[in-house]
């Protein structure tokens, strides 16, 4: 079976997020951070060698392999931020519905920008798929 690579290391969050070359995009990063931050309660770590994370959690897959995975994260990829919520939306369509243009996967959510994104929501909806991962029966 082969390891992992997206484990949590001591890579520099800050320099990270100072080596995105959008502007805009930075700022939505350290946005993000806080708004995790204060979400979750937790640091910010890199996750593999482009995820910010926010606490962890061990799972074990239906395979029977086991590991450690972030509770919240993102990353700036090339056309979006991408938010991770491991726990998905099952429990999160209202909250979709007022947050702003995006779109989503089974765990992940696109957006362009924080522009035009409701934060409080995003804020709710972060702070409820922490709790998810705390809690796993809840989602």
């Amino acid at each position: 079976m082969s390891e992992l690579k997206t484990n949590q290391n001591d890579s520099n969050v800050l320099e990270y997020i100072n080596s995105i070359e959008i502007d805009e995009r930075k700022a939505n990063c350290f946005e993000l951070i806080e708004l995790f931050g204060e979400a979750s309660g937790e640091g910010a770590k890199i996750w593999g060698k482009d995820i910010v994370g926010f606490g962890s959690y061990n799972y074990k897959g239906k395979s029977g392999h086991e590991g450690e995975w972030f509770s919240l994260g993102f990353s700036s990829r090339k056309a979006n931020l991408t938010i991770y919520m491991p726990s998905g939306f099952k429990t999160m369509e209202e909250e979709l519905e007022k947050l702003g243009k995006n779109k989503t996967s089974t765990g992940c959510l696109y957006l362009k920008s924080l522009e035009g994104i409701n934060k409080n929501v995003l804020k709710e909806m972060a702070k409820k798929a922490y709790q998810n991962k705390l809690n796993p029966k809840n989602s």
